[in-house]
């Protein structure tokens, strides 16, 4: 079960990307755009996803559901965070975050993150 505070070191420390909170929603941005948002009540995650690629998940995984249809236009798809494990909600913050910053700041974190964003965001110790 994942919750906001699994996934909020990431919105701080991915490469350009920053927090922001707008009318009581906890937003995630890079610039002016932004990847993820969340519910008033923090239970749900909206994320930037391929228009291509939405009504796929949506109809593999009952998890995930298309937006209101006022904001259709928006390549957007919502998932509940209790449905979701910590990790994945990671790694689906990444792959928004991924959509709206430039090729080379991706290929930056992967090198950096070989393993994705693995089971916790905090700085690792080294010996």
């Amino acid at each position: 079960m994942a919750v906001v505070d699994d996934v909020l070191p990431l919105g701080e420390a991915l490469d350009r990307s920053y927090v922001v909170t707008v009318r009581g929603r906890m937003k995630f941005r890079v610039g002016s755009i932004v990847y993820v948002a969340f519910s008033h009540d923090e239970t749900v995650m909206g994320f930037a996803f391929p228009n291509e690629e939405r009504q796929a998940l949506v109809d593999s995984d009952p998890r995930f559901q298309l937006p209101g249809e006022s904001d259709m236009r928006f390549n957007w798809v919502h998932a509940t965070l209790a449905e979701l494990d910590p990790v994945e909600a990671r790694e689906l913050v990444v792959e928004a975050w991924r959509m709206v910053v430039p090729q080379k700041v991706s290929l930056s974190y992967d090198l950096a993150h070989p393993d994705g964003p693995g089971p916790r965001t905090s700085p690792q110790r080294t010996s």
